[in-house]
């Protein structure tokens, strides 16, 4: 049995496929202004690659902010429960799941069978979300790629007390004129976020082991800042940004 989830996220969009449980690729692209075009999109190229004929794909799941418009989809999801599944897939010993995207983040605590037992989510605010990140790599003329390693050079994180995206780059903006380095000024943005991240994460009670999701878990800057915050060491899988479309893969199978 041959099952494919889809992801499709406000900033990019992914897909996995699995055959009888076991995954065999995904793919990620942008998600650009049409979410269903994105969601075909990224299924077909990821068929293509593993040379699997579209009829030989027996359940479609999809998740993210756009799965209800993914129309050859047999179910949509929440991005909640895919990801709960995911984790649980490539780590069954995982026990907190947080999900930094591209426009929320998200907390979740699961059982031992990857089943939600509670979560907490920021879906209202741009802040502590990969958005943020980009706006203040934009406003530091730094590459995004590199934001996450910078901090870890500083010496004296600023702070950025502003919890409002607009004003928080006016903030970084104002200690830019005063002529404090970079590097504490990016790791002051990574502490920022770690702390609203963590804050929201303690509403429902943090259970080790913990794993990070999402495409800001490849910024290695927030995963050791959030560590701090939480005190909790912190797993990141190399399928970290597609745990999403991986969750909806394996949920398919009990469709």
């Amino acid at each position: 049995m041959i099952t494919v989830g889809v992801d499709i996220g406000s900033i990019t969009t992914k897909s996995a496929a699995m055959k009888d449980r076991i995954l065999l690729g995904s793919k990620l692209i942008f998600t650009g202004y049409n979410a269903e075009k994105a969601g075909n999109r990224v299924f077909e190229e990821l068929l293509t690659e593993l040379q699997i004929e579209p009829s030989a794909v027996n359940k479609i799941v999809s998740t993210g902010y756009g799965r209800n418009s993914l129309k050859i989809a047999d179910k949509a999801i929440t991005e909640i429960t895919c990801h709960a599944a995911g984790a649980h897939y490539l780590n069954p010993g995982i026990r907190t799941i947080i999900d930094i995207g591209g426009q929320d983040s998200k907390a979740i605590v699961i059982d031992v069978n990857g089943k939600v037992k509670d979560f907490a989510m920021n879906d209202k605010c741009a802040a502590g979300t990969g958005r943020f990140l980009e706006v203040m790599a934009r406003a530091l003329e730094v590459n995004l790629n590199d934001f996450g390693a910078i901090s870890l050079e500083a010496e004296n994180p600023s702070k950025i007390s502003s919890i409002c995206t607009v004003f928080a780059e006016s903030e970084v903006i104002s200690l830019i004129s005063k002529g404090e380095q970079r590097t504490n000024i990016i790791a002051g943005i990574h502490e920022s976020i770690a702390s609203r991240v963590a804050a929201m994460s303690n509403r429902i009670g943090v259970i080790e082991p913990v794993m990070m999701t999402g495409g800001v878990a490849k910024n290695i800057g927030v995963v050791k800042a959030l560590e701090k915050k939480l005190n909790a060491s912190i797993a990141v899988s190399e399928n970290a940004q597609v745990n999403g479309a991986i969750g909806a893969a394996y949920i398919s199978f009990d469709l």
